[in-house]
């Protein structure tokens, strides 16, 4: 339940401070579904993403607030004695970033700095030692990416996210079997903004 109230604090700032911010007539909103790609286990996942622009009166760049979720999942296999367990690895991270961007023609690229929070959970109520665990650590991320906007509301995007947890955190926990204190993913989706 700990991991909702996060979940809910983090969505509820980042609509409260949009709508701060004066409205235009321009599309203000986003909504994205992605598909990401990391150098971490579980490497494959899914993500959803809420955006808002903001200061819409600067000619070129485009400014913006970002809320972001994504999901990991994987199991694992172990055998011992001859006999094979099964771990369910969720891996779920969400956070906020502060985008900045310009127009090129059909080309948006984007670079963005924000933090979150990652949780692992580890399911393993069948193995004999009942190896159920859960890590929650706060990371950084900075970002590149570029939509496109062939299509009006419907923007196709491509984006590198690195992210990272801070050496003074990862080295108070390395013992702790607790994943690499940085990585990167590839994340492909598309944007809808009205």
């Amino acid at each position: 339940m700990n991991y909702m109230k996060r979940v809910l604090v983090v969505f509820t700032t980042v609509l409260f401070i949009s709508l701060m911010v004066p409205l235009q007539a321009d599309a203000q909103w986003g909504i994205g579904a992605s598909y990401e790609v990391r150098d971490e286990e579980p490497k494959n996942g899914f993500g959803l993403r809420i955006e808002r622009n903001i200061l819409q009166k600067l000619p070129i760049v485009k400014l913006g607030l970002r809320a972001h979720f994504s999901s990991f999942s994987d199991e694992n296999s172990v055998s011992q004695n001859n006999v094979t367990y099964t771990t369910e690895i969720n891996d779920y991270d969400f956070g906020v970033t502060a985008l900045g961007g310009v127009s090129i023609g059909l080309l948006k690229p984007y670079v963005g700095l924000g933090l979150g929070s990652n949780t692992v959970d580890l399911e393993g109520s069948d193995l004999p030692e009942n190896l159920d665990d859960s890590e929650s650590k706060i990371y950084w991320n900075a970002l590149v990416g570029a939509e496109v906007s062939a299509i009006p509301a419907l923007k196709p995007f491509i984006e590198y996210r690195y992210s990272d947890v801070g050496e003074e955190f990862y080295n108070s926990v390395q013992d702790q079997n607790v994943p690499a204190s940085s990585n990167s993913r590839v994340v492909f989706g598309v944007l809808l903004r009205f």
